[in-house]
Formats: C-alpha cells, structure tokens, sequence
C-alpha cells in the first residue's frame, strides 16, 4: 500500500497538471458517482493534496474529491487522449485541453461538499500529517508522552493512522532501525532522550522518503552502496524487507516479525534496548 510520501508525490504530480486548469471532461466508472459528471465538469481545479493516505482534490465550486488508493488504487497522469494500456478498471478521469489524471482500481472514492468533507469519518479520525510542514520534532515528543498513546508498543503505534497519519509499513520498521528502539517498547519506558529522538527520527525519514522517492537509508549510506554495485532494491532501506541479510550498520542478520498483522523488520543488536 502507497505510504503518505508515495500519496504527496502522486497529488504533486496531478496538481502540476490540474491546479489552475479548467476541466473540459470529467467522467467517473463507479455509478453512485456518475451524477458528479456534469456538476464538475468546466469547474476549475483550486489545489490538489493529500492527507496521510488520503487524497484530496478541491474545485471551485466548493466540491472536493476525496480518493484512497488502498492496496490497489493507482493514479496516472498523462498527455489527453494517452492513456497507458492497463486492464485495470478506470475510477475517475480528470481531462483538461491538454492532460489528464487517472485514477485506475480504487473503490473508497466520493466526493464531498463542504460539510461532508469537515465531517468525513476517515478524515476526522486522522492524527497530524507526518509531512505537515508546520509539524516539528516537539509536538510529536509531547504526542508521543500523551496519556492516549504512551501506554501502545511502538510497533502497534505506528501503525496507528489516529496517532499519526501517512506512515505505513516500510517508515515503521525504517524510523524505529533509525531511532534505535525494539518494536515492543512503549513511549512510557523511554527515556526524554529517546524520545526527542523517534521524534527526530520520525519526521526526517518521512520526509526524506518523500524527497527521494521512497529512499530512507541516509545520502552517504545510498552513494556508498551504489558504489559498491548495488541497485534501488539493495540501498532502498536499512532494514525493511532484509530479514537474514546483514545490518548495514553493525553486521547482525536482521530479523523479521509481525505487528499488527504486517510484517516488521529489525536489527536485534542496534534495536536492543
């Protein structure tokens, strides 16, 4: 499933086709929508961003799309009239003159007038963006020490999209490697170091992965393993679908095991405490 910085590349894409534009065509594949057609169609789009996993198309009007690609949704922007060939089933279509987004698979669309969108059950249950510019490192170390969220384990919390909104499989297991911590050790048995820390952590991994396209490993880690001959798949991440490879940073196999139904990777010498 696409991670928040994967769901902020993708709006980043479609905005810089839509944002400003008029549409000159809007078609929709799922029938509860279809009567949204007319009413969107010659409006213009006003921003295009996302919310965690969520994303969020906001027109003119005053209506918004809202849009989850879950496991299987993925959108696609391209020239009108260029579509890529795909068996996939088209969800929505957003032509302007000259380009469209496409969103192929994805079944929890709707979209929203003002008041929907303010009371959106998913939207309203979403904890901070993790790639919200005005979050910093303090406000998710006092989160963090929150009588609702210190007694979780780690692993669990930061799975968590009310605790936290936009991180998923691959963040979880690469901030905890990064920030040192066993999956199983709650924010209450921390000391303030380690937490400033995860926080620090945290935030930085998200973003760098939203700057790279999805690399977490640190700059120098990346070049020097391109370097040594390695692809995307080898210095992609530090521990994240490595289960019995070495740890990068001290050599022991890395280990995998299962959180809240989804797997988990971690170094059991680096994340010992």
């Amino acid at each position: 499933m696409p991670e928040g910085p994967e769901v902020r590349r993708e709006a980043d894409q479609i905005g810089a086709v839509l944002s400003g534009q008029q549409l000159q065509r809007v078609e929709f594949g799922l029938p509860k929508l279809k009567r949204f057609a007319a009413t969107l169609q010659h409006s213009r789009v006003s921003e295009v961003t996302s919310r965690g996993k969520a994303m969020l198309v906001f027109f003119d009007n005053g209506l918004t799309l809202f849009s989850h690609n879950q496991l299987y949704g993925k959108w696609v922007v391209c020239r009108r009239g260029k579509a890529p060939p795909t068996r996939r089933s088209l969800r929505v279509a957003l032509h302007t003159e000259e380009n469209s987004a496409l969103l192929y698979s994805a079944s929890n669309i709707d979209v929203l007038d003002e008041a929907a969108l303010a009371s959106h059950p998913f939207l309203l249950r979403l904890g901070p963006d993790v790639l919200d510019a005005t979050l910093c490192w303090q406000d998710l170390a006092e989160r963090l020490q929150d009588e609702s969220w210190r007694g979780r384990s780690l692993g669990a919390l930061y799975l968590d999209q009310h605790f936290l909104a936009g991180i998923g499989n691959y963040l979880r297991s690469e901030i905890l490697f990064a920030a040192e911590l066993a999956p199983h050790l709650r924010p209450r048995e921390l000391s303030d170091a380690q937490i400033r820390k995860l926080a620090k952590q945290t935030l930085l991994l998200s973003r760098r992965a939203y700057r790279t396209g999805g690399l977490t490993n640190p700059p120098r880690r990346v070049a020097q393993l391109k370097h040594e001959g390695l692809k995307r798949g080898g210095y992609r991440f530090a521990v994240f679908s490595r289960a019995g490879k070495a740890c990068l940073v001290c050599g022991t196999k890395i280990e995998r095991t299962t959180v809240g139904s989804r797997r988990l990777y971690f170094c059991p010498q680096c994340q010992a405490t």
